[in-house]
């Protein structure tokens, strides 16, 4: 299949899951994707999917981010969308969690996206146009047992979008993000858990943490029906700010914004009170 007027994509993450997904529907459409992944000998074979520049990438590195981006502008001569992907997960509740295993999390799914978006703002803004999509999970927007860390992760990266979009949106630079629920990917199985747990957790942390390991192979949510997702609200004319994917995101953040509306309403008349008295 070929697009009239393709888009340069760069993807990150790329050897497994959503961003395997992404980069194979985005060249199966016609598009130029720039494809990473920290080892390429996992997405060489994507190459002959069409027109894809394959280059590795551990997004911790913020030299290396910066190394791609310039290779990339150099092959594609720009890139007009950034899907930061790539990700790691963790079970453990917060008190089971080391600090090692904390700061890992953050540096990869918080500076990790970071680096990227550092890297390709320059590129953006001198062309005044350009879309950053950050992937986060419904754990972005709706805390969950079992998994505390990682969702400071990624509430970290909606904080960080939330505020990049005001900065950029006069630059003609639009930021999205994107929180799914459980989709048939590998994470579930792939994540790393605390080696050592309490028993007063076990009801929640882990009983979490035992339905993640069963749901692998079962989640409703389906990677490929995302992937084009993405690229549909990608080229809107008017780019949604947030995309839950799947039902149980959707559910999720409506009852999100729901329960948060209820509770500031509840306590609108003590949260007011707080300001010196208007004179």
């Amino acid at each position: 299949m070929s697009t009239q007027n393709p888009k340069v994509w760069l993807v990150t993450g790329c050897s497994t899951g959503f961003g395997r997904y992404i980069a194979e529907h985005l060249l199966e459409a016609g598009e130029k994707v720039v494809v990473t992944a920290r080892k390429t000998d996992k997405i060489v074979d994507l190459e002959q999917k069409g027109d894809a520049l394959i280059l590795p990438l551990d997004v911790i590195d913020r030299d290396q981010c910066q190394k791609v981006v310039d290779a990339a502008e150099a092959h594609f001569g720009r890139i007009d969308v950034l899907i930061n992907n790539a990700g790691i997960g963790f079970f453990g509740a917060i008190e089971e969690t080391d600090e090692e295993n904390a700061r890992r999390l953050f540096d990869v799914n918080f500076f990790g996206t970071a680096n990227t978006i550092h890297a390709v703002l320059p590129h953006m803004r001198a062309r005044r146009s350009g879309m950053i999509v950050n992937l986060t999970s419904i754990g972005g927007l709706v805390g969950y047992t079992g998994v505390g860390y990682y969702c400071a992760t990624k509430f970290a990266v909606e904080g960080l979008s939330d505020t990049l979009r005001k900065e950029v949106a006069p630059l003609g630079i639009n930021v999205m993000t994107i929180e799914p629920s459980a989709f048939r990917t590998e994470w579930a199985g792939s994540s790393n858990e605390a080696p050592a747990t309490i028993d007063e957790y076990d009801s929640t942390a882990g009983e979490a943490r035992r339905a993640y390991h069963a749901s692998v192979g079962k989640q409703a949510g389906d990677p490929a029906r995302a992937a084009k997702a993405i690229r549909e609200a990608v080229l809107a004319e008017q780019p949604p700010y947030h995309l839950p994917l799947g039902n149980d995101a959707v559910d999720a953040a409506l009852k999100k914004a729901e329960d948060l509306k209820a509770n500031v309403v509840a306590w609108e008349a003590l949260s007011r009170s707080a300001d010196f008295p208007e004179t």
